[in-house]
């Protein structure tokens, strides 16, 4: 192999300006995804084009589509045997890896993406194998497994991923890695991505690869100094339930909540505005005008919130916003790093909350390690605090109220009522403000039971699983017999 040489890559601005094709041009719309990241602008058209890739980028910055999406477009789905192998640490990130296959392929019809992990019977990947499949993602341990069986048939792989090749190294299945690579065809293409490039990794990427790309992103790892993290862990209430609370509690001045997709920046807007909230969404659909008018708005005080996708958002610089609000948790740190950005501008203090699920606590550790500060858990307003900031703001009104000037005519029809029916003023003050409130009740219902999210039998299971990992730890290499995958 001969030195691989970093490579300059045209600017990418869009996933139309790749080379992918019309079903996953679809999916990539369906999932609000505006434009690449840029491992996936660097990486694609390589992959695309049949070369090797030597990829340096930290975990977060978007590596899974950059591999998962070439590799889609050049599949052949009328062979049942694996014509794609990624190799992935843990079984958190196989399963993970897996499940972003699956989604990527919504519109590929007959695609099949198995993966296979320690832990988990041998029985339903033995039927899977057999059944056929496109795609394997495996943790290196059970992959040999399975080649020993004679069950895992590399004979027609035409690529072979490493992914986070640094971190196989550090848990010390990095001879496991070699030994899988001696029984891959000598045809495949292999993508190798690692944070690092230790000796042992360059040394399997000089003797594995061919004449490779090597491609270097250098990822943002640091966030305002002046910006307060915070997450609140979904669970229970529902995310439209529990941002109503944080927005009638939390002091901000102005607002951007952040969504992934532009139908969602549209659909929250919408039930923001029916709260009575100054709200509006802008995204990749609307045109430069409509952004730029609600963006003035904005600062104009005219709109207190921006619902948006991170495209729409880019370069948005308003010194009004106090508070970024994560309401769907980015695909990588990069966007994180941007999206919590937009705040604490100017020397101003900014405020970032991120709403996380029990499957993204993964995610919320690698937002941790790539901008190097701990985000501190949330607890989310009580109801008694709602209620005390809505009497506050009941009260604030009647005192803005008694300032006006041409209150006279009222009064004198207050004292008619009065002594007409013989009604303390107490009594009528009691009935206007009712009647100004209209339907909506003016405080929360303490015994009132948080509306429950369904119960998802494959999020229990990951949140066992990300206990399991942590309690565990990962610093040493364990006995073969007692590595996680086995």
């Amino acid at each position: 192999m001969s030195d691989p040489a970093t490579q300059v890559t045209p600017v990418i601005s869009s996933f139309k300006e790749l080379a992918l094709g019309e079903p996953l041009q679809r999916v990539l719309a369906d999932v609000g995804y505006e434009s690449p990241s840029p491992i996936q602008a660097a990486t694609i058209p390589h992959l695309l084009a049949g070369k090797d890739v030597l990829g340096q980028a930290q975990t977060g910055t978007g590596k899974t589509a950059a591999f998962a999406l070439p590799i889609l477009d050049r599949l052949d789905l009328r062979k049942s045997k694996p014509q794609a192998l990624v190799l992935a640490p843990t079984r958190e990130l196989a399963i993970q890896v897996a499940e972003a296959f699956q989604r990527y392929a919504t519109h590929i019809p007959g695609f099949r993406v198995l993966p296979i992990y320690g832990g988990q019977a041998y029985g339903p990947q033995l039927g899977g194998l057999r059944r056929g499949v496109h795609v394997v993602v495996g943790t290196p341990g059970r992959v040999i497994d399975h080649l020993e069986r004679g069950s895992l048939d590399l004979s027609e792989l035409s690529c072979l991923v490493l992914d986070e090749a640094d971190e196989m190294l550090r848990m010390g299945f990095i001879d496991d890695v070699e030994a899988v690579l001696k029984k891959t065809p000598p045809t495949r293409q292999i993508a190798l991505f690692s944070a690092t490039m230790p000796t042992q990794i360059r040394r399997i990427a000089q003797n594995h690869l061919r004449e490779p790309v090597e491609i270097t992103i250098k990822s943002k790892t640091t966030t305002a100094a002046k910006t307060r993290q915070r997450y609140w862990l979904v669970s229970g209430m529902h995310k439209l339930d529990a941002l109503t609370r944080i927005l009638e509690a939390e002091p901000f001045d102005a607002m951007i909540i952040f969504t992934r997709t532009k139908v969602s920046t549209e659909e929250l807007a919408e039930r923001l505005q029916a709260r009575g909230l100054a709200a509006a969404a802008i995204n990749g659909d609307l045109a430069q005008a409509q952004r730029e008018r609600a963006i003035q708005q904005l600062k104009d005080g005219k709109l207190d919130i921006l619902v948006a996708t991170d495209v729409a958002a880019r370069g948005l610089d308003v010194d009004r916003i106090s508070h970024v609000l994560n309401y769907d948790i980015p695909y990588d740190t990069e966007s994180y790093v941007h999206r919590i950005g937009r705040t604490g501008r100017a020397g101003r203090e900014g405020d970032a909350i991120l709403f996380v699920t029990p499957r993204e606590r993964n995610m919320l550790r690698q937002i941790e390690r790539a901008t190097r500060q701990p985000i501190e858990m949330m607890d989310l307003p009580s109801v008694e605090t709602v209620n005390d900031r809505r009497i506050t703001r009941f009260k604030d009104r009647i005192t803005t109220a008694l300032a006006a000037s041409d209150l006279a005519m009222f009064r004198s029809v207050i004292e008619q009522y009065e002594s007409e029916h013989d009604v303390p003023a107490i009594e009528i003050a009691a009935a206007l403000a009712r009647l100004a409130q209209g339907d909506k009740p003016l405080l929360l219902d303490a015994k009132a039971k948080p509306e429950r999210r369904e119960f998802d039998p494959t999020a229990s299971r990951e949140r066992k699983e990300f206990a399991t990992r942590e309690e565990r730890g990962r610093d040493a290499r364990p006995p073969r017999s007692e590595r996680p995958e086995r």
